[in-house]
């Protein structure tokens, strides 16, 4: 790869033991019959499309205005009631209970469970969050799940749970992750939190701040 290529076409530095999809083209020297590959073009194997799927539906669902700022809507500082979209199972859940039982325990939790993983993880997401919109007195959302690669965390990619996020008729908050972590229904969402229990702190309002 010359150094204007390496330049203008390298996605990564790589290192030995590196899977990489490069384009480019071969040339032949018949004289002493060798091959050469010259690389236009260098990026990681495997995510690298996951990137560019990424970056396309980016660029589409801001254009539709769905991660515009002044669609974002203020948290109530103390919910009736909080509906939780996670794993039945998962850390997730364990952590936001933790939180908001030591902050505000009188606030009310209903779980909305789905799966946060997987191929079918998507759709299910996509129906809680609207069946926690619909839910009777409920002031806020809560989407989260813990970290995780970029293959585990992207069903909260796609295009049917970025707009459900939007959609949803209360403010939602994303806790998906850890704080490097910024799946795209965090830029549709009301408030991006760095994690579950970041997001349980964001809702929760501290009584003891409150009584003072």
């Amino acid at each position: 790869m010359f150094r204007q290529s390496n330049l203008r076409g390298a996605a990564i530095r790589p290192k030995d033991g590196d899977s990489v999809t490069v384009t480019g083209h071969v040339e032949i020297y018949e004289r002493d019959g060798k091959v050469q590959l010259y690389v236009d073009t260098l990026k990681p194997a495997g995510q690298g499309g996951l990137y560019e799927r990424l970056e396309a539906l980016k660029r589409k669902l801001a254009a539709e205005g769905l991660f515009d700022p002044g669609r974002r809507r203020t948290l109530p500082m103390l919910p009736g009631k909080v509906a939780v979209v996670t794993s039945a199972s998962g850390a997730a859940l364990h952590d936001i209970l933790n939180v908001s039982g030591m902050r505000c325990p009188s606030v009310p939790i209903v779980l909305v469970p789905s799966a946060v993983q997987g191929a079918q993880a998507a759709g299910e997401i996509a129906r809680a969050l609207r069946t926690a919109g619909s839910l009777k007195d409920v002031d806020v959302v809560i989407l989260a799940r813990g970290g995780g690669s970029m293959e585990d965390l992207w069903c909260f990619n796609e295009e049917e749970v970025v707009r459900a996020v939007a959609a949803c008729p209360v403010p939602v908050v994303s806790g998906v992750g850890h704080e490097v972590d910024t799946p795209l229904c965090d830029f549709a969402a009301d408030v991006r939190a760095s994690s579950p229990s970041n997001a349980a702190e964001i809702v929760f309002p501290d009584r003891e701040e409150l009584r003072h």
